[in-house]
């Protein structure tokens, strides 16, 4: 990736399938291109398991007759004119939706911005391969790691152009470096995993492969001799990997799709209290290097920073033109191409730091319940409902005692939400963000 990779013929493909479109009787339309390409190698036991490297060049076409609209998708390779006649003829007999059509030309990004989201540093499968063995090294090499449940490194990048017959042109390519690793440590039935991993926009972001090795290595060596703990009340500390989590929960509760189907339980509960008062939630779709950046959205408009709940109080749904057209609403730059369709959702996202450490939290504690990890689907967006498997570290006179596997804690989202205590350690280093989060009145089933 020694530089940018030329998207000048899916400029022209996509500018080409609007034109093509018009001629063949759409009122309306938009094209969109999207470009990928990838190399990763993952490792065992110091052998190389699989070196995969991916190329895709992708486009779909959406036109609009009046309020039906239809779209299509294939590869770069395909017919303009071929497209756009099937598009249209698929729209001419499709049921009407009134809410349906392009984001508002008053919306578009005029100029869109350079978020410094591409790297162009060269990475060779082989210094990926280097890295994968080095991570798995040095996890190795710490007491009590038996086993490598494999290591990986990748390169990738990917672009986007978009156009429309209002006028907007706009593209933008992204970079991906990433690595990551999984050990095991104990013997028996006590053997224990876990993991670690770093992904950034540029390389030289990256976490070191020691770091990562011995993280993930450490971790699941703490883990050993985990047990269950006794059912009942408790109050948990979720960590920031399990935290992250729980804001998307949130994320997709105030997701104006969602709201408008009627299918979140916040549906109701546009500027209410749906949090303590400790918590503030951003949405920046404009931070430089952001995991989610993006200098417009599927639709052409740039979105700007929201403050998506102040202070416990929800202000903003995630909203695309047709989300908000449902709802009465303008869109605010949150619409995301999904193949030919569009849909809302975060960008970088982030519950915002309290004034605790998350030691404090901990010492706060007589008894309580660490959680590092959570398994299991049991999240019911439509009411809150809460219920996962997790396991972590059981909190004895605010100190962290003894580790605790196969247990299940429970509660709903709008309770968790409003007995939510945040620490000091927000990593914007991820997509959705979110610091260690302490949660009163969750019930705990063990043994």
């Amino acid at each position: 990736m020694s530089q940018k990779t030329d998207s000048s013929r899916l400029a022209d493909l996509v500018s080409g399938l609007v034109e093509a479109a018009k001629r063949a009787g759409a009122d309306a339309s938009d094209a969109v291109a999207v470009r990928s390409r990838s190399t990763s190698v993952s490792v065992r036991l110091g052998k190389v398991e699989e070196t995969e490297s991916s190329e895709s060049d992708d486009v779909s076409l959406r036109v609009f007759i009046g309020k039906r609209v239809a779209s299509v998708s294939a590869n770069a390779a395909s017919d303009p004119a071929t497209l756009a006649e099937r598009a249209v003829a698929m729209a001419k007999v499709s049921p009407e939706d009134p809410h349906q059509g392009l984001a508002d030309a008053s919306l578009l990004a005029r100029a869109p911005r350079d978020l410094d989201l591409f790297d162009g540093t060269e990475i060779s499968a082989d210094r990926l391969r280097e890295d994968a063995l080095a991570m798995e090294e040095t996890a190795l090499a710490v007491e009590g790691v038996k086993n490598s449940g494999g290591s990986g490194a990748s390169a990738g990048m990917g672009g986007l152009v978009l156009a429309t017959s209002h006028g907007f042109f706009g593209e933008y390519v992204a970079s991906r470096f990433s690595r990551s690793i999984s050990v095991i440590a104990g013997e028996g039935t006590g053997m224990e995993r876990d993991y670690d991993f770093s992904s950034r926009q540029h390389f030289a972001d990256l976490d070191a492969t020691d770091m990562i090795g011995r993280k993930a290595a450490e971790r699941a060596v703490r883990r050993i001799g985990a047990r269950k703990a006794k059912t009942g009340p408790v109050t948990v500390i979720f960590d920031p990997r399990v935290a992250r989590g729980i804001a998307g929960h949130l994320a997709g509760a105030i997701n104006g799709a969602s709201v408008a189907r009627k299918t979140s339980f916040l549906r109701d509960f546009m500027g209410k209290q749906v949090a303590a008062s400790a918590i503030t939630v951003t949405d920046d779709p404009l931070r430089r290097r952001g995991q989610s950046s993006r200098p417009f959205d599927g639709e052409g408009v740039e979105g700007t920073p929201l403050t998506m709940v102040d202070q416990g109080v929800l202000n903003h749904w995630f909203l695309s033109a047709s989300a908000a057209s449902e709802l009465g609403l303008t869109t605010n730059g949150r619409g995301v191409r999904g193949g030919s369709s569009v849909s809302p959702s975060s960008t970088n996202l982030a519950i915002e730091r309290g004034s605790q450490t998350p030691e404090d939290l901990i010492r706060s504690l007589n008894s309580g319940f660490y959680v590092t990890e959570v398994f299991g689907q049991g999240v019911n967006m439509v009411t809150g409902e809460y219920s996962r498997g997790a396991s972590g570290y059981w909190i004895e006179n605010g100190e962290l005692a003894w580790p605790v596997a196969e247990v299940t804690i429970a509660a709903n989202l709008k309770d968790m939400f409003l007995n939510m205590v945040p620490a000091d350690d927000v990593d914007r280093n991820f997509g959705t963000a979110a610091p260690t989060l302490l949660i009163e009145g969750m019930t705990l089933a063990g043994e």
